[in-house]
């Protein structure tokens, strides 16, 4: 990799911490030490006008503006399939906590340069994060800037910023002397926001202050794809032997797919960060430790990601 291809980028040194929580949800414990070799890591999401530079530069076509394959899909029929994603829409008074389909709408022609539907578009949104983007456009872009997707145990480290067991990415209190220090959700999700950090929905990067690596957003805003496979918070790995584990990775793909929905076979890569609709009410993962599951072809209003670079790749 050239210098060049370094710009907007930091340096994190390797190390070992504490990854994952006990306070939190289930599938972040138990904690472990863990080690990672030292690696170049993106200091924003990736924004909607660099995405924009690589559909221009390579004629990219994201998931989302793919009619889906009704033969991956039960219960899709050609009729019925359509190119679009999932936009958030605010319902106006509280609803069931336990139906996403509450707040969560399939709209056709949604995608990264049409955020909202296809009578949007990207006015004013160049320094946000592009959203709508499904794993294989995040690994598409990373190739062609010549970088890859973080590994989960190297995002929770760089979002850690060198503050190593802390439940935030800035220490042990979510709102330090009523500081907004990311872009999560304030107050009652999913129909109450009270905009305290100044956004009802993402943010441009650099908004809020960097951690202790440099980097913006690690925390809130957008959830960020990584390249490991989803399963339980115990990666595989050898352990050294003062029982630290060395660069971890997640579970084969096979065990990715989700046993709730054994017709859908598609694979779960993990997610980290939390993002602007995390709340205190519905789901606490604007920290390091969160992680959460999804499948590779989704799409939505609050997904986006970053690079990294080793030496290796």
């Amino acid at each position: 990799m050239t210098q060049e291809k370094y710009a907007g980028m930091r340096w994190v040194d390797g190390g070992v911490f504490a990854m994952g929580s006990a306070a939190f949800y289930p599938e972040e414990a138990p904690v472990r030490q863990v080690r990672v070799d030292g690696f170049w890591i993106d200091e924003t999401p990736v924004t909607n006008a660099q995405f924009a530079q690589f559909v221009a530069a390579t004629g990219h076509v994201t998931v989302a503006e793919i009619i889906p394959d009704p033969k991956i899909y039960p219960g899709l029929t050609p009729e019925t399939a359509c190119a679009g994603s999932l936009v958030f829409q605010k319902p106006a008074g509280p609803v069931d906590m336990d139906d996403p389909a509450n707040w969560w709408r399939f709209v056709d022609g949604a995608c990264w340069n049409r955020p909202f539907g296809p009578d949007s578009d990207l006015s004013g949104l160049d320094d946000h994060p592009v959203v709508h983007i499904a794993h294989a456009d995040a690994a598409a872009y990373a190739r062609w800037a010549g970088k890859v997707l973080p590994r989960e145990a190297e995002f929770e480290f760089a979002a850690r910023g060198g503050l190593d067991g802390c439940e935030f990415a800035w220490g042990d209190s979510l709102a330090p002397d009523g500081q907004m220090l990311a872009n999560y959700w304030q107050g009652l999700f999913p129909f109450a926001n009270q905009c305290l950090d100044g956004w009802d929905g993402t943010s441009p990067v650099r908004s809020f202050p960097a951690n202790g690596y440099g980097l913006y957003d690690m925390i809130g805003n957008v959830w960020e794809w990584t390249d490991d496979w989803w399963g339980d918070g115990v990666h595989p790995a050898k352990k050294s032997k003062c029982c630290v584990i060395d660069n971890p990775r997640g579970p084969p793909r096979a065990k990715s797919f989700d046993p709730a929905q054994p017709d859908v076979r598609i694979a779960r890569k993990v997610i980290k960060g939390g993002s602007h609709l995390c709340a205190a009410n519905y789901c606490q993962r604007y920290r390091p430790a969160a992680r959460h599951p999804e499948m590779v072809d989704t799409s939505t209003t609050h997904i986006g990601f970053r690079c990294v670079a080793r030496a290796a790749s």
